[in-house]
């Protein structure tokens, strides 16, 4: 189920999104990536320790790229099949800029917290100064780097801001045990900064929550 707006990415090429992920994952852990897309994520974790990675895809044209890589990825849908999984299968349950696009995004990310001990989420801030100024002074939906498609195109349909994420987690007992907002240069902000300047500056965001 990875959307396919466009995000910033690395000098290698590699989303920064991901690079923060995988920089929060400890090696030989069980890790289960929601929406894999390409297996972009997977591949990175695999390289960089040893990982017991799974992923889940909704598209079979992205499970058959994760195939190729020799990546272990099954097709399936994050909204309906999350609930086969059982309690505290995986060390780290990643959902990457994919939650704005789920149906129910509470339940999504209450199952994500039942089946890992860890949730990583990075989603698109729709808090953003930018989709602001669109919203504000020229009356339209924003079309930015992050969300690159029109209103009748974008694959999201829940769209929220780094505060209402927050909220949410807050709503379901979730702990933040760290988290990052990435500014439109790729830079990242720690948790010293208050809410309301990450809401403003950061365009993406990327959290680690416990149960």
């Amino acid at each position: 189920m990875a959307t396919s707006e466009s995000v910033a990415s690395s000098p290698a090429g590699i989303r920064v999104d991901l690079e923060v992920i995988a920089d929060l994952v400890e090696p030989r852990s069980r890790v289960l990536d929601v929406g894999c897309g390409d297996g972009a994520l997977l591949a990175l974790l695999e390289q960089r320790g040893r990982v017991d990675g799974r992923g889940i895809e909704l598209s079979q044209a992205g499970v058959n790229e994760c195939v190729a890589r020799g990546l272990s990825v099954i097709q399936g849908d994050a909204d309906r099949d999350l609930v086969h999984y059982p309690d505290d299968a995986f060390d780290y349950v990643i959902l990457s800029q994919t939650i704005q696009a789920t149906r129910n995004p509470k339940v999504v990310l209450s199952e994500l917290l039942r089946i890992g001990r860890r949730a990583v989420i990075s989603f698109p801030n729709f808090g953003h100064w930018t989709i602001r100024y669109a919203l504000g002074l020229r009356g339209r939906m924003p079309v930015t780097a992050n969300l690159s498609h029109t209103w009748y195109e974008t694959p999201n349909i829940h769209f929220c801001t780094i505060r209402d994420f927050v909220a949410l987690a807050e709503e379901l007992g979730a702990s933040v045990e760290t988290a990052f907002a990435i500014n439109a240069t790729g830079q990242k902000m720690g948790m010293k900064m208050p809410w309301w300047f990450w809401n403003l500056f950061g365009q993406q965001a990327v959290f680690v929550l416990k149960r």
